[in-house]
């Protein structure tokens, strides 16, 4: 079994007498400690995958398999603690806590965690321990993503979900954040779900899935992902 499984998964979302299929039975298999990017185009099904993935909304049918829990049956407490405990996400536009500082942001996550790893030493990680005492205004955008990311990764998820984690970001900052993930998945042995409309940087994955009209269409295995100081876009 692999350790993520969709099967032939649909959601529907109800407006009035009309209905919009956001996924149309769709499929794919993910093994533990892979990276992976999903590609499409807006309105694809990329961001409902993801948060069907987080717990954070519902398929209308199918299974949801994550590490051998069936996501999709769990009831209101479990998703919770299923959220908190399993899943860490990285959202576009960071959703810090502005009156907190960088390391607050971080040890916040931490605190709801059995397993959490020290804050310190993720935001050491990711190259920020001079900022720990920064408030979010204060940090440049590429450095408050650093800071999400290590609120992500300290959780010790063992599922970290990225939605465009570099589409607020300069080409520059981007590949920082990229190097970033793909060091977090190999050396923390994670496994990395990577959301992105630039498919230029699927390369990095070691796996491709391209979706469209609400369904994964074409999975691409890279034997050798390329490393991220050689993607150019």
């Amino acid at each position: 079994m692999a350790y993520i499984e969709f099967k032939n998964v649909v959601k529907e979302y109800k407006m009035g007498e009309v209905t919009i299929k956001a996924l149309d039975n769709t499929n794919f298999e993910i093994e533990k400690g892979e990276l992976i990017a999903i590609v499409g185009p807006s309105g694809a099904g990329k961001t409902t995958t993801l948060n069907i993935l987080g717990g954070m909304d519902s398929v209308t049918s199918g299974e949801v398999v994550v590490d051998g829990k069936r996501v999709d049956k769990l009831k209101n407490k479990e998703l919770i603690r299923y959220r908190r405990e399993d899943i860490g996400f990285v959202f576009q536009f960071y959703n810090l806590v502005q009156n907190l500082t960088a390391i607050e942001n971080v040890e916040l996550a931490t605190q709801i965690c059995k397993d959490s790893l020290d804050p310190h030493t993720v935001m050491k990680k990711v190259g920020l321990e001079d900022r720990e005492k920064n408030f979010p205004s204060q940090l440049s955008g590429g450095e408050q993503q650093r800071v999400a990311i290590a609120r992500a990764v300290a959780k010790n998820p063992k599922l970290l979900l990225c939605d465009e984690p570099t589409g607020a970001l300069d080409y520059k900052t981007g590949k920082q954040i990229l190097q970033l993930l793909q060091d977090t998945c190999r050396k923390e042995k994670m496994t990395v779900i990577i959301i992105t409309h630039n498919t230029a940087i699927a390369p990095m994955a070691d796996k491709v899935i391209h979706f469209k009209n609400g369904t994964a269409q074409k999975i691409e295995v890279n034997e050798n992902p390329t490393p991220i100081e050689e993607i150019e876009w």
